[in-house]
């Protein structure tokens, strides 16, 4: 199926990305409605038992998003749980709205320390990647994307690595949310995307529900490689090349981006000349090669030479690619990462 020229089609909805404001330069800015959809999810939402300074906190913030809170005020709340919910969501928004875009946001959180769950990180990555895929039309590069903020399951079907959500596997059997079954309409239906499904991603990209045929179909491969080059773009400005590739042949490993935990180990594995064991390699998910064009930014000794990206996958084959490896673990100049 293909679109008529001038078409977009819609996709990540349950990302917000509605709910913010393009800033100028291309990158997103938090507005009120979108700490109002923080503020309705059931981790905030009091329940019934809350105590009444909870429920006036959150009356209030309704109206009022960006209203201050102040420490002794937050004190009063009687469950200690709602008391650590409401810090991180205070911190997280005084994150967004103390910075120029979410994605400068975004950045300054990832120098360090990143004081906020996963939950909160994933979100704004889920954010920041629709932005920069914004127009895409390949299903295969979108289905690559949900790696970056939804871990994933590897196993073999038919012999070949495939790459399932961890959340619709373990909730496949079980009823779905609300918001699942408004989004996606049923329980979710775990299929092997093809080029023959392919299309119907659009109508389900929310509900997390298409397998990625990563070893047997090139078209996932390189709808990796197109999420990496587009969110390094979105984020530095930097050109990149990116490929997928069988090896790496180099005469060192002297650099390269590990994009998760076990990927940045098996690297430092073969930085260090050390061969991998047959069960190690089995465990590099995807290896690719990058090529940073010439920019000022970087190491000049290292733009314009490739070199390896590795993700790999725990010996449970489960996997969280870390997106922020691919920014920050590039060959930077001195002083040159970005702020």
């Amino acid at each position: 199926m293909t679109l008529a020229a001038g078409t977009m089609r819609e996709f990540w909805v349950s990302s917000g990305h509605q709910l913010a404001r393009r800033a100028e330069g291309g990158g997103l800015a938090a507005t009120d409605e979108l700490l109002q959809a923080y503020l309705a999810r059931p981790e905030l939402a009091p329940p019934p038992e809350a105590c009444a300074a909870e429920r006036a906190l959150h009356a209030r913030l309704m109206q009022a998003p960006r209203a201050a809170v102040t420490p002794d005020e937050l004190a009063t709340l009687a469950d200690e749980d709602a008391r650590e919910n409401w810090g991180f969501l205070l911190r997280f928004r005084d994150l967004l709205f103390g910075a120029p875009t979410i994605e400068a946001a975004y950045l300054k959180l990832m120098r360090g320390p990143v004081d906020l769950p996963p939950i909160f990180v994933d979100h704004l990555t889920h954010l920041i990647l629709r932005n920069a895929l914004d127009g895409a039309d390949d299903p295969f590069v979108l289905r690559a994307g949900e790696l970056f903020f939804r871990p994933q399951q590897a196993s073999l079907v038919e012999g070949a690595l495939t790459l399932a959500d961890v959340e619709t596997v373990a909730t496949m059997g079980r009823p779905v949310s609300p918001l699942q079954a408004m989004l996606a309409g049923a329980a979710p239906s775990l299929d092997v995307m093809t080029a023959d499904n392919a299309w119907t991603y659009w109508s389900r990209s929310d509900a997390f529900s298409m397998a990625l045929p990563l070893g047997a179909e090139p078209r996932a491969r390189a709808g990796l490689a197109a999420a990496l080059t587009r969110w390094i773009a979105h984020l530095t400005g930097l050109q990149a090349r990116i490929e997928p590739v069988a090896r790496f042949d180099a005469p060192d490993w002297r650099w390269f981006v590990g994009l998760d935990a076990e990927g940045a180990k098996l690297g430092d594995r073969l930085w260090r000349g050390e061969a991998l064991t047959q069960a190690e390699s089995g465990r590099i998910v995807c290896l690719l090669s990058a090529t940073l064009a010439p920019d000022p930014r970087l190491d000049a000794a290292r733009a314009g030479r490739p070199f390896p990206m590795i993700l790999g996958m725990s010996a449970a084959n489960t996997f969280r690619l870390k997106p922020q490896n691919a920014i920050f673990g590039l060959p930077w100049a001195k002083g040159s990462v970005p702020q």
